[in-house]
């Protein structure tokens, strides 16, 4: 695993001369653990070897200051990982991005970061139902629970909830998303926490000192029976979804290279991608009953759609009498 300024790691599955490289966001299901992504060694092989699979997990940095130039440098990273992999003869490269993973793989294409680069796939991202989205976005999140009492428990509630609708995906994908709460990995620990902010608080006011020592004690109660919590805070990056989704769909179209759209459902094309799908810009599969994280609801479809795409563009030749 490479691991890159602490908002980016890249885990290899396997090794080959052709590398499919997964990006995905830190806020959902993640290509980093995807059952979807590992699926594909067993439909297809390079000439003489299986492809090698690369997956990039994003997460914005914990400097605020950082922000503003968090999307710009994530997609250039993608770039300097494959650059430490592989020096300057780096193998021929396929981009898969899912959400805000797809939205900086077509950026990195469209940047040549990645000279190698042979094909770009991106994953239930679309620039127009995207930009609406956004709207109900911090409504989404406030929705969600803040905290879990374990793994399981986040587990349960992402198929419940529908973010996930596979079992065994949500097992391998839910323990990426959540960490544990901070302060809490000991009993002792636990309570030298809470006897700190009850000394700090006595140097308060008596009548805002025993409303700020219960809360205080209340939070910290809280986070010792729901010891797991979100691992990203995705609302503090509000002001910059705008600019990862805006001019999306018209810079996948210029990129000068094969290209794959993976959607839930036809009606999440906008204008731009409607007219480029009927002149033959790129190659389009629709994958129903399922929701956003596609490549986690139906991973063998998934890798089987990715699978084809290599094949007849001629990157791969199948193998096992697979069917394309």
């Amino acid at each position: 695993m490479v691991c890159w300024r602490n908002h980016l790691c890249c885990r290899i599955w396997a090794q080959g001369k052709l590398l499919c490289c997964g990006t995905s966001h830190a806020a959902g299901p993640g290509c980093q653990r995807s059952t979807g992504f590992r699926s594909l060694s067993s439909n297809a092989q390079e000439p003489g070897a299986k492809p090698s699979f690369c997956s990039v997990s994003l997460a914005p940095s914990t400097d605020k200051r950082a922000f503003s130039a968090f999307f710009p440098s994530l997609c250039r990273d993608v770039g300097n990982v494959v650059e430490a992999m592989y020096g300057d003869l780096p193998p021929p490269i396929m981009l898969i991005g899912h959400s805000m993973g797809g939205a900086i793989a077509v950026h990195t294409a469209s940047s040549n970061l990645v000279p190698s680069l042979l094909g770009l796939c991106m994953i239930d991202v679309v620039e127009g139902t995207a930009m609406d989205a956004l709207n109900s976005m911090q409504n989404f999140l406030r929705g969600r629970p803040k905290t879990f009492k374990s793994l399981e428990n986040a587990i349960e509630w992402s198929v419940k909830s529908g973010q996930i609708r596979n079992l065994e995906s949500a097992r391998v994908s839910m323990v990426g998303q959540v960490k544990q709460c901070e302060g809490i990995t000991s009993p002792e620990g636990s309570k030298s926490i809470v006897e700190g902010i009850i000394e700090e608080e006595e140097e308060d006011e008596e009548g805002s000192e025993s409303v700020n020592k219960r809360k205080k004690e209340d939070d910290m109660e809280t986070k010792k029976d729901h010891p797991y919590t979100w691992r990203i805070e995705l609302a503090k990056t509000e002001k910059y979804w705008d600019g990862w989704f805006r001019g999306l769909s018209n810079l996948f179209l210029s990129c000068p290279i094969p290209k794959l759209l993976l959607l839930a459902g036809v009606d999440r094309l906008d204008k731009d991608l409607t007219i480029g799908q009927m002149q033959g810009k790129f190659q389009m599969q629709v994958l129903p009953q399922c929701g956003h994280a596609v490549h986690e609801d139906a991973p063998d479809k998934v890798a089987e759609a990715v699978a084809t795409f290599l094949i007849r563009h001629r990157f791969a030749e199948p193998i096992g009498g697979f069917q394309w």
